[in-house]
């Protein structure tokens, strides 16, 4: 099992490698096209050999995009391909529960890398085993999020009638899937909140601006900048992917007094001392279900 667990900056880096590193030390630096990998090869409980990857390759989905796909690139060269891609950090949390939606609420893609419903299949959509009937639990100061939806939240366009996405408009994705085994298998192990991560390229810093995005969003429970880009890179090489976040602020007005980044490193160090072993254990079908 190969996994390549990527971050924005150093400071996250660190958290993860120090948390998949609890078990094992850490082989060696890498370098690879723009960044440097820190391998580590904690032993799994049980299963094949598992060797895990950790990159900072910089802050905003096209960095994470093009980070992630250079590292991906490298790997499939050498023969040794990777069977996960991971997007890993802080982020900001929706600290007030989402109203419940009705089947409705958010069409899915089927499988990730597939684009959403034009606006016209929007106005009658048919339910899948994507959508969600019940809202998610807030996510507060401290919290483990795991992504069951990665969404690029400000993908789009602005129109006479509001915010538009890219698939509204007839082309592109806005929205991967991670294997949902594989989510809850980890949101059950970390005793994370699951729901929808949105990628945005601007971080909110009004009451406003969340409000809307809950709005547009209603499973929505955290928000930072690279998880879309890593899944984009990895969909493109059919490689799974899964965001994993932990909270340092609540999205809303910009209050650094309240952050709490400290607290939310040494949370996302502990979430990865729990996952890394976890991952051991798995492998996955074209469909990212478990085998």
């Amino acid at each position: 099992m190969r996994v390549l667990i990527v971050t924005a900056v150093p400071a996250e880096r660190d958290a993860v490698v120090r948390g998949v590193g609890a078990t094992a030390p850490e082989l060696a630096e890498l370098p690879v096209p723009g960044g440097v990998l820190h391998r580590l090869s904690p032993a799994p409980p049980t299963g094949p050999p598992l060797t895990v990857d950790v990159l900072a390759a910089g802050v905003g989905p096209a960095a994470a995009a093009a980070g992630t796909a250079a590292a991906l690139a490298a790997a499939a060269v050498a023969r040794t391909p990777y069977d996960l891609a991971v997007s890993a950090g802080i982020g900001g949390g929706f600290t007030t529960a989402p109203p419940a939606t009705t089947a409705t609420a958010r069409p899915a893609a089927t499988t990730p890398g597939t684009a959403a419903p034009s606006t016209a299949a929007i106005a009658t959509p048919a339910p899948s085993a994507t959508t969600h009937a019940t809202a998610p639990t807030a996510a507060h100061l401290g919290s483990v999020v795991v992504a069951d939806a990665i969404v690029a939240a400000d993908l789009g366009a602005e129109t006479p009638d509001g915010f538009a996405a890219v698939t509204d408009l007839g082309f592109g994705t806005v929205e991967h899937l991670p294997p949902a085994p594989l989510v809850a298998a980890v949101a059950e192990a970390t005793d994370a909140v699951r729901g929808t991560v949105l990628t945005v390229s601007t971080v909110t810093g009004s009451a406003e601006r969340a409000a809307e995005l809950l709005r547009r969003h209603p499973r929505a429970v955290a928000e930072a900048m690279e998880g879309f880009g890593v899944a984009e890179a990895a969909a493109a090489q059919s490689v799974p992917a899964l965001e994993v976040r932990t909270v340092s602020n609540a999205v809303g007005p910009r209050d650094r007094a309240a952050w709490r980044i400290g607290e939310a490193l040494d949370a996302l160090t502990g979430a990865f001392a729990t996952i890394a072993p976890l991952l051991g254990t798995w492998t996955f079908d074209p469909e990212g279900a478990r085998q």
